[in-house]
């Protein structure tokens, strides 16, 4: 009995193999990303390329394990629920107000929250030092600043 339990997980985990999401790689131009709308630093960027950008760009980079399932669909799941939140990508097509908010929000975010435990377990390069917080956050700032003087 317990052989044949076996045997149906693993023919479910092999036929589950070939169900995979769609990736999230923009290959377009992305003319509304923050970086094309805003000024953003060299230091800024590289924080958010590694630190931010795979759940919260239309660009993200897959690891091998990304290409297993179910990993793969509890991947999707995450980088679709970080874009509803904050788009990178998208960030010009937001108005000043929502701009400002999602800025506010990333403020907020930036000591403890972001990235999640789970992504920085796997990505080394997404745990941020407190400089790297200390520039993030001022950037952040000095932006609202900018955009809340167009409001």
């Amino acid at each position: 009995m317990i052989k044949k339990i076996l045997f149906a997980l693993l023919m479910v985990l092999i036929i589950i193999q070939f169900f995979k999401p769609i990736k999230n790689q923009a290959m377009a131009e992305q003319p509304l990303a923050i970086e094309k709308v805003y000024h953003v630093p060299v230091k800024v960027g590289a924080i958010l390329q590694s630190a931010c950008y795979d759940c919260h760009s239309n660009t993200t980079k897959y690891p091998w394990y990304t290409h297993v399932q179910p990993i793969a669909w509890w991947m999707e799941d995450h980088i679709q629920e970080g874009k509803r939140e904050l788009n990178f990508s998208t960030f010009g097509a937001y108005s000043l107000k929502k701009q400002d908010h999602k800025l506010e929000e990333i403020a907020e975010q930036i000591e403890d929250e972001m990235p999640l435990k789970s992504y920085k377990i796997m990505h080394s390069e997404a745990r941020l030092t407190d400089d790297q917080k200390k520039e993030l956050g001022q950037w952040v700032n000095n932006l609202r600043k900018e955009i809340q003087s167009k409001m």
